[in-house]
Parts: structure tokens; sequence; C-alpha cells
């Protein structure tokens, strides 16, 4: 158990990336093909859960530590989002037409969906 997900790995950026990137791919390779925008939105709504979990058990913060964690939230998304996709022109093209690959490509579990 000591090699998996701990609290206070949950607590670092890579470790609520990490937890963020997984839990936006499992929803949504639950929810099929066409559901590129609810992972974007999943991977928002978690990386400020986990930013605004860890605000609050910060007992030596004050009042700003909830505009921090807003901040830290954006930071803990554009992490698991991948920052060096944000530009068009550094993705690939995911989408193909039903029934053939992109680009002659795998399939695969983890993909763009910026």
């Amino acid at each position: 158990m000591n090699d998996l997900f701990t609290w206070a790995a949950l607590g670092t950026v890579a470790g609520a990336s990490a937890a963020t990137l997984l839990t936006a791919n499992v929803i949504g390779g639950l929810l099929g093909p066409d559901s590129d925008k609810a992972r974007k939105w999943i991977a928002l709504g978690v990386a400020l859960l986990l930013s605004y979990a860890t605000a609050a058990f910060a007992t030596d913060a004050g009042g700003e530590k909830w505009l921090i964690a807003f901040f830290n939230g954006l930071v803990i998304f554009s992490a698991a989002l991948g920052v060096n996709q944000l530009p068009s022109g550094n993705r690939q093209p995911t989408r193909a037409t039903p029934g053939q690959l992109a680009q002659g490509r795998e399939p695969r579990f983890v993909r763009s969906w910026v």
C-alpha cells in the first residue's frame, strides 16, 4: 500500500495531477469516445476538489488559503492537462471517421482530450 497513492502524495502537485488525469480518463472512458468535453470538466472539478481539500487541512494558513487553493487547482489542472498541448499546433488529431483510426494509430487509453 505504501507504493500507491497516499494522503501525502495527493497533497503534492505531481500526485494531485496524476489523480486528476486518472480520474478524468477513467470516467471519460466509461462515458464513451465522445466524452472529451466532459473529461475537461471532470479534470477541472477533481483538480479544484483536491486543492480545496488540501487547503481545508492547512491549519496554519489564514483566509487567503481559499484564493490560493483556487490557483493551485488551476496549476493541478494544467499539469494534468499537459500545458505543452495547449497551443493547437502541438497536438496530434485524435478524431477519425467512425470505424477508422486517426492516422493509422492504435486507440489508446490515455489520449489528448484538449
